[in-house]
């Protein structure tokens, strides 16, 4: 079996990380690059760099933050936000990243996918979507959308970009089928309704997504502790789970998790 990856994620707004609830509030959670620093010697697989509000402000990424950061660290990185174009990914791999994050510009242009495989290759194209639950009473209230009934109650998951701004009203499930026949190699699911709040990740979405496609996927969005990311890995079936607050508030660390998760039987690099 291979082993389940854990990976820091960095939050930037300005060059420096942030970290919040449900995308919203956001506090100042230090300097990314020697965050990365931490995090590599910690034993992080990956770490993936976020610019959360470069596709809202119409931007592109802070490429010295990308240069600095990869400078720094031996581990592989993917870097997201204000990603529009083949240009764009290239100029931000050949900053140093290893794998590059779309997300707003997939949805409004998902062509972008099938030109960045090709050119590229697959294994570096990652496709980030934000979804949130959408409640309904009856299954005809969302009709064509995907219908799973969760602890909650009846709900579809819908899209949202620009940093969960704006909601696209797509079925997040075939969203991600769509990209994965374009070429995305790796999927990143976020939840607007469980960022944030340390209860865990959502589940039931993250075990129907892996029973629709092939490709690794990273949970995202609402560890608290590490059987939070146990969960993820075992009843989400996620290959690998993706934090943010566990470890920048010193909670845990990389290496408390990958005990934790050795110590479940789940297969991992101590």
């Amino acid at each position: 079996m291979l082993a389940k990856r854990i990976i820091p994620c960095l939050d930037m707004v300005a060059g420096r990380v942030v970290k919040g609830v449900r995308f919203r509030n956001l506090k100042d959670a230090g300097d990314p690059v020697e965050l990365a620093m931490a995090y590599d010697s910690q034993g992080a697989d990956e770490l993936v760099l976020l610019d959360i509000t470069a596709s809202n402000e119409g931007r592109e990424t802070l490429i010295d933050v990308v240069e600095r950061t990869a400078d720094a660290i031996m581990i592989p990185l993917t870097v997201g936000g204000g990603i529009r174009s083949s240009a764009d990914v290239r100029r931000i791999l050949n900053a140093g990243a290893d794998k590059v994050s779309i997300n707003t510009a997939a949805v409004r242009n998902p062509s972008l996918i099938g030109e960045c495989s090709r050119i590229f290759g697959s294994q570096c194209i990652v496709l980030a979507v934000d979804v949130r639950r959408i409640y309904v009473r009856r299954a005809s209230e969302a009709s064509g959308k995907t219908l799973i009934e969760t602890p909650e109650g009846l709900c579809w998951w819908d899209v949202y970009i620009y940093g969960g701004r704006q909601a696209v009203g797509m079925d997040a499930f075939k969203w991600v089928e769509e990209a994965v026949s374009l070429g995305a190699g790796e999927i990143m699911p976020s939840s607007l309704d469980f960022d944030g709040t340390g209860r865990g990740y959502d589940l039931p979405f993250l075990a129907e997504l892996a029973d629709r496609v092939s490709v690794p996927i990273i949970a995202s969005s609402g560890a608290g502790t590490p059987k939070h990311i146990l969960e993820a890995l075992t009843i989400g079936k996620a290959d690998a789970a993706l934090a943010a607050g566990i470890f920048h508030r010193g909670e845990y660390t990389v290496r408390d998790v990958k005990k934790f998760l050795a110590s479940k039987g789940i297969p991992v690099r101590l």
